[in-house]
């Protein structure tokens, strides 16, 4: 069973930087192509990036040009640098993996952007 840990979350100003790293136990996590997520207070959880077991990435349209995924399968972690964060990136941040059946979530990491 695949244990998912997020962690980096935090309070940034309009136009700051965050990185948050999501730490995933289990073996054979390189085949596993991963995924960001967050949830808005009042709204559905949404998908923000995916990067395949052969680092190709794909950013959902609010983040793009803003966010890098990236992951280090020697270290089973996947990471997600954001930076010109926006007040309507504050959420909370999951990791998990793009297809069905999902891994157990984490407690995910909470982004909030304000001045």
């Amino acid at each position: 069973q695949v244990e998912l840990v997020e962690s980096g979350g935090g309070l940034v100003q309009p136009g700051g930087s965050l990185r948050l790293s999501c730490a995933a136990s289990g073996s054979n996590f390189n085949s596993y192509p991963m995924s960001w997520y967050r949830q808005a207070p009042g709204k559905q959880r949404e998908w923000v990036a995916t990067i395949t077991s052969g680092s190709i990435k794909n950013y959902a349209d609010p983040v793009k040009g803003r966010f890098t995924i990236s992951r280090d399968n020697a270290k089973n972690t996947v990471s997600l640098q954001m930076n010109s964060l926006k007040p309507e990136d504050t959420a909370v941040y999951y990791c998990n993996r793009p297809v069905f059946p999902k891994f157990p979530w984490g407690q995910g990491t909470q982004v909030t952007v304000s001045s």
